[in-house]
Order: C-alpha cells, then sequence, then structure tokens
C-alpha cells in the first residue's frame, strides 16, 4: 500500500507539473493560448468521466495511470503543434488521474486519508511547473525523463484491485451526487476567483498553494479521525468565519486550507455511492472542476473574501446531505 501511493503521489506532483510546465515555457504567448488553455483543460478535467467509466470495465489501475504519465511526456514532442501537445497533455493527464485514483481508492478500503494524501501534491507541481515554466533556467529536456521514471514507477508498484467488501457502501439516488457535484463546482469556482489584495506572486502565493495542499490531505485524515460530517462542519464552518477576515495574510491562508478539506470528503462519499463505477464517480467530480473553471474563463467578476464567506455556508449546507449516512466516531 505505502510503494503505490508514493509513486501515485509523486506521479500526481510531476504530472500536473509537467503540464504546467509545458503550457507556459512552450505554449505561453500563442496567439490561440485561451483556446489551447480551454481545449487542455477540458481534455484534463471533463473527459475523466468517460474514461473513469472505461477504466471500470478494464480494471487496470496502475497501467491507465502509467501510460497517462507516458502520453504526458510524449506530448512534449509536440510542442511544435500547439493544439495536439495540449491535447495529449490533456488526455494523458486525465488517464493518470483516473488510474492513479482508483489505484488509491481500492487500496485505501474505507480509509480517507490516503485520498487526501493522493490528490494534495497537484496543486504544489501546478504551482511549481507554473511558475519554473515562464523562466528559462529549468531545463525542459528533464521533465519527460522524469515523467517516464514515474511511469516506470507506476507500473513497479501497480497493484490487482482487492475484492471489495459490500457492508459499508451507502445507496445511490441521483441527487446526492448532484449535490457533492455542486460542491465541487462551487469550490472550483471559488478557487479560481477569490482574490486577496496580498496574494502577489511571491511568498504569499506559495502559502496560499501549501494551504490547498496541505487541507486536502489533512481533509481525508481528519475524516477518518471525527468522521466525514464533523470534519465539514468544522472545515467550512471554520473557513467561512476566517473569509471575513480574510484580508489579513494568515486568516486568507487559513481559510483556503479548511475550504479545502472538502476535496477527498467528495470523492470518498462519490465512491460510496458508486462502488462498482467508481472510475466514473471521480470522473463526475472532476468534470465539476472543469465547470467552476469555466466562469474564470470567460472573465467573470473576481470574489471577495464576503462573497467566498456565503459560497462556503452554501457549499456546507448541499455537502452534509450528499454525505449521506457517513458514520461519524
Amino acid at each position: 500500500m505505502r510503494r503505490t501511493l508514493a509513486a501515485c503521489c509523486t506521479g500526481h506532483f510531476l504530472v500536473d507539473f509537467a503540464c504546467a510546465f509545458l503550457l507556459f515555457r512552450a505554449l505561453w504567448g500563442e496567439a490561440d493560448w485561451n483556446g489551447l488553455l480551454l481545449t487542455y483543460n477540458f481534455c484534463a478535467f471533463a473527459v475523466q468521466m468517460p474514461l473513469g467509466l472505461l477504466a471500470d470495465r478494464w480494471e487496470r489501475d496502475g497501467l491507465t495511470a502509467a501510460a497517462g504519465t507516458a502520453a504526458v511526456a510524449l506530448a512534449y514532442g509536440l510542442a511544435d503543434a500547439p493544439w495536439l501537445a495540449v491535447v495529449l497533455a490533456g488526455l494523458g493527464n486525465a488517464a493518470f488521474h483516473v488510474g492513479g485514483g482508483l489505484e488509491v481508492l481500492s487500496l485505501s478500503g474505507d480509509r480517507g486519508g490516503p485520498l487526501g494524501l493522493f490528490v494534495s501534491p497537484g496543486a504544489v507541481g501546478l504551482f511549481l511547473g507554473s511558475l519554473l515554466g515562464k523562466g528559462r533556467s529549468f531545463p525542459l529536456w528533464l521533465v519527460p525523463v522524469l515523467l517516464l521514471f514515474a511511469a516506470g514507477a507506476l507500473l513497479w508498484a501497480r497493484q490487482e484491485r482487492p475484492k471489495r467488501a459490500a457492508g459499508h457502501l451507502e445507496p445511490c439516488p441521483a441527487l446526492p451526487l448532484l449535490l457533492l457535484l455542486a460542491v465541487v463546482v462551487l469550490r472550483s469556482y471559488v478557487g479560481m476567483t477569490l482574490t486577496f489584495p496580498w496574494r502577489g506572486t511571491g511568498q504569499w502565493a506559495l502559502l496560499l498553494t501549501l494551504g490547498m495542499a496541505l487541507g486536502k490531505a489533512a481533509g481525508g485524515y481528519l475524516a477518518d479521525r471525527f468522521g466525514p460530517r464533523r470534519t465539514a462542519v468544522g472545515s467550512l464552518t471554520v473557513s467561512s468565519a476566517l473569509l471575513l477576515a480574510s484580508s489579513i495574510p494568515a486568516c486568507g491562508a487559513a481559510a483556503v486550507l479548511c475550504f479545502n478539506m472538502t476535496m477527498p470528503l467528495t470523492l470518498w462519499a462519490a465512491a460510496r455511492r458508486l462502488p462498482d463505477a467508481r472510475g466514473f464517480a471521480f470522473g463526475l467530480l472532476t468534470f465539476g472542476l472543469f465547470l467552476g473553471f469555466l466562469p474564470a474563463a470567460f472573465g467573470a467578476q473576481a470574489l471577495s473574501g464576503t462573497a467566498a464567506a456565503i459560497w462556503a455556508a452554501v457549499s456546507l449546507l448541499l455537502l452534509l446531505p450528499g454525505l449521506g449516512r457517513a458514520v461519524d466516531k
């Protein structure tokens, strides 16, 4: 389990780093930049839903993750054909996330901690990939090499899906799944449009990125310790209160950390709702990430801390029924 989780977490960091690095090193400044970015995000997030359906039937999760990682490496060879590069990188990113997510879901049993740990490195990878991609010091050739090593590690660490115990699963009405989807859309929308006057691009931007990553990792482990419903109530209540004082850097960073604790909770709950289609469940919620990205892509106004606090409270009202009868400790 530890070997597989380590390979998936490392792969998550490198795949997101590589995609951001490719976009900003090779494609930033292209005349069709906005279209390229939209296409990449569609392939990377929206396509996870049909890929998840295929992965549910194929049951080769480690191989799917490794193939996606290798596809991102191959996209570096298409940098002179921007549209092909973003499509291949986006599809590779989607395949990695579906395969890696299913590996972790299968091996973590009823625990949310490993899932939170898996989703957390992506934010750091995106931040560093964007930052280094805008410069010229980090060697371009090194990124696909690292990706191919990561693909090999995923193949080495892959495991067969264990037989699933059937005694602790939630029923699957459509409404709870739609509520979980709505929570993800709101989290994505707030994350894309929330601005702080002190954010800038230096140490505070890094602090916010680390807050996102730590929040995702902590959310799963807190849910294992205190239960998902208590974790949801505590994290979103505190986040909403801190967002009202987000003009203070420490409060804003802590609010972002708490707000992101719900990510593993939504993925965990959706997987319990669809135990025989967990790849689809995973892809459905990542489709929500794409939907939340669209307002920012088309010029939505930036959110203030007060507006974000209201949306955090709304997220809690949607998340609790979406979690269903999750038993708190």
